[in-house]
């Protein structure tokens, strides 16, 4: 049996190759792309940016200021507003005034207990550790370590340390006894011995 072929007119074959032409043209066509005129500014923003980002992280504001406001310049709206934030940041820092470092044993003392009243236990330990450090006798300072470890649940710490402070001083003995800072304390009987010895008859 004689397998059949389908034949196609001259026309129909003409008007394929025609079309065939066509897409072959289409495809080999590259789509040309306008430059964008503010391709330099942009580039030289950006570098502005980067720049006043480098000066910010290093803590030099007056310089990451100056790079910021380059920005400003640039035609990027984003950009714009990204460095405003990083600038107002900047004239923060450099309005205000240094805080001078800590040295002696009473300026760690006050910050440790300003920490302590916020509820930062570690800073607050951190600065107290130094008082402690740079004046060991001082009564006040072992007598509020004992307050921040009770604080913090350090039973054994604050059982220690609050018989240095009343060896030291024995006033604080009585300080203690009304200090809602030793509430964690007060079902323990060594706190009670420690802050009552006469009711036993002993002196610590």
């Amino acid at each position: 049996m004689k397998r059949r072929t389908v034949r196609t007119s001259a026309n129909a074959q003409a008007s394929h190759k025609l079309l065939k032409k066509k897409v072959m043209k289409a495809s080999k066509r590259k789509i040309v792309v306008p430059p964008d005129p503010d391709a330099p500014a942009k580039q030289a923003q950006l570098k502005f940016y980067e720049e006043g980002l480098k000066h910010f992280q290093q803590q030099k504001f007056q310089r990451a200021k100056q790079s910021l406001e380059r920005v400003l310049e640039g035609p990027s709206k984003e950009l714009g507003d990204r460095a405003q934030v990083h600038m107002r940041i900047c004239e923060q820092r450099i309005t205000r005034p240094p805080i001078p470092p800590l040295k002696s044993a009473e300026e760690h003392y006050t910050q440790g207990v300003a920490l302590m009243n916020l509820g930062r236990w570690d800073e607050a330990r951190e600065h107290l550790d130094r008082a402690r450090k740079a004046a060991p006798k001082a009564d006040h300072i072992v007598y509020a370590m004992a307050a921040l470890d009770c604080l913090t649940g350090e039973a054994e710490s604050a059982m220690q340390n609050l018989k240095v402070a009343i060896q030291l001083r024995p006033e604080n003995r009585y300080h203690a006894r009304n200090d809602e800072d030793f509430s964690f304390l007060q079902e323990d009987p060594r706190f009670t011995e420690l802050l009552y010895p006469e009711r036993d008859g002993s002196a610590n």
